[in-house]
């Protein structure tokens, strides 16, 4: 395809807003107010001008597409397989992820703090985000080496942006053991889903290096043994090389359980999640059976989890073990839904206890455990025909998508379902993937098995349900170095409901 042409079609496929933040990323490559860009042509004629665009260079498009998520204009494009390259600096996509993040409500309460920094013409309601970070660099009030001021902003507004920040300037400075440990990519290791379900998440690893500004730690290092041998990363809880996660203390740790029922205020149209409240109850037995100090709440917002979650991961969490959450809701891939109908993203649970967030639980496993649909797509046996509208006991928390696998060392993500797809909840029982995680712990932790290998046992379990000709498959990831192995309970097993068996099938 002729390079201008190509241009042109990615001019017509960009908002107003994509350009407007394509200049802003462009804005130290310019070395103008990105304000002057008039369109996506106009961009485009300025960075060709100054040689840092052309047939022979397109490398700066596909990395400005993958910076605002626009993967599938990458792809229909054939960007793809271009190299990937680092031309945009790591401060611009910084400003401009967290101003991503930031929502309207949130964006009010900046600008007022920011009362008497910034002048009031810059503060009004029609200035955007980047607008504002703009105005910022322009009084001097932040550049690449002062990012005081946004952190006190944000420790008042939204702490969890705090950890972007910190993960920023830690890419700034020699390596060390913990921020290695902590920010190095994962090694995930997950059930896949369908490969025609797999091959559209073309650029999420480089969409995760623009927003977690992750620090390389060699791969080589993560399978190597102290011997300098190299070591396979098994469930079997008698591997020899494998270490165990110690559970020792006193208090195994805390297990956060958020539980959405009741969506009739959602700005998004979303049902009650009938059943439920059976989910909740087996969780809170079997955690409580497990030494974990259980805290439960309904029917929270996208404000109230985030409040949460932030003030458990401010805990001091040195005389416990691990950390559990267990999200209830419905969702979409890569994020759960508040009752308010606001979008959660995964990363939003699982950042604030990494390493540099929580040093506290530094070393120590974080469990998540979601309920929730990662898209709208069901999952058909092979014989299948497509489902009638008759009415069921058997609903899903379905809705639609972005990335989830986690990016921190010692986590575990146990998702009720692989990317795309929904997962189902009996009315009556409650969710498949609930039950039999809860009645698998039961049955596994006394014989001592590992966690890896219970999460194995409830995708074997799940995978034979089926809500009349649909099938469902949980997907546990992990960046685990250790095996988890809780300690056998002393008191008797909850006695979950006899209907609760896993191996049952919806008929």
């Amino acid at each position: 395809m002729d390079f201008q042409k190509l241009l042109l079609d990615v001019g017509k496929a960009l908002s107003r807003d994509d350009i407007k933040a394509l200049a802003f990323l462009c804005t130290d490559l310019l070395g103008r107010n990105p304000n002057s860009v008039e369109s996506a042509s106009d961009l485009f004629s300025r960075l060709e001008d100054q040689d840092r665009l052309s047939s022979e260079k397109p490398h700066l498009l596909k990395e400005l597409l993958l910076t605002i998520q626009r993967h599938r204009l990458v792809r229909e494009l054939r960007l793809s397989d271009l190299a990937t390259t680092s031309l945009i600096s790591p401060y611009r996509k910084l400003l401009y992820y967290l101003s991503e993040e930031i929502t309207d409500d949130l964006l009010r309460e900046v600008k007022f703090l920011l009362n008497k920094a910034l002048p009031r013409r810059k503060l009004e309601d029609n200035v955007t985000t980047l607008e504002v970070f703009m105005e910022m660099e322009h009084l001097d009030v932040i550049s690449d080496t002062n990012l005081d001021t946004l952190e006190n902003i944000f420790q008042s507004v939204c702490p969890m942006l705090n950890g972007e920040i910190r993960r920023y300037k830690a890419q700034q400075v020699p390596n060390t053991n913990l921020i290695a440990q902590e920010m190095s990519r994962p090694r995930s290791s997950s059930f896949p889903s369908q490969t025609s379900t797999s091959l559209p998440r073309t650029g999420s690893i480089e969409m995760q290096e623009v927003k977690h500004y992750a620090l390389e730690y060699s791969s080589s290092q993560e399978n190597t043994n102290s011997s300098g041998k190299q070591t396979s990363q098994t469930t079997n809880t008698h591997t020899e090389g494998l270490g165990t996660y110690p559970m020792t203390s006193a208090k195994r740790g805390i297990c956060l359980i958020i539980n959405n029922y009741n969506f009739s205020e959602s700005r998004v149209e979303l049902k009650k999640r009938e059943g439920t409240m059976i989910d909740e109850k087996c969780l809170q037995e079997v955690f409580e059976w497990l030494g974990f100090e259980v805290q439960t709440h309904r029917d929270c917002g996208k404000r109230q989890i985030l409040s949460l979650v932030s003030e458990l991961s401010r805990r001091d969490h040195s005389q416990m073990d691990c950390f559990v959450c267990c999200v209830l809701s419905h969702g979409l891939e890569g994020a759960v839904y508040g009752v308010d109908g606001q979008e959660v993203k995964l990363r939003q649970l699982t950042d604030p206890f990494d390493g540099l967030n929580c040093p506290s639980l530094a070393e120590k496993p974080k469990l998540f455990f979601i309920q929730a649909c990662q898209g709208s797509v069901e999952q058909r046996a092979v014989y299948i025909e497509a489902d009638s509208g008759a009415p069921s006991r058997i609903c899903s928390d379905a809705v639609r998508a972005r990335d989830s696998i986690p990016s921190k060392a010692d986590v575990l993500l146990g998702m009720a379902t692989v990317p795309l797809f929904v997962s189902y909840r009996d009315k009556t029982n409650g969710a498949w993937f609930i039950q039999s995680l809860c009645q698998n712990l039961v049955q596994m932790v006394p014989r001592e098995c590992d966690l890896v290998s219970i999460m194995t046992k409830v995708n074997a379990d799940v995978s034979k349900k089926n809500a009349g000709s649909y099938k469902q498959m949980p997907q546990p990831s992990f960046s685990l170095r250790k095996k988890v192995v809780f300690p056998v309970p002393k008191s008797s097993p909850p006695n979950l409901r006899p209907e609760l068996q896993v191996c049952s099938h919806n008929k």
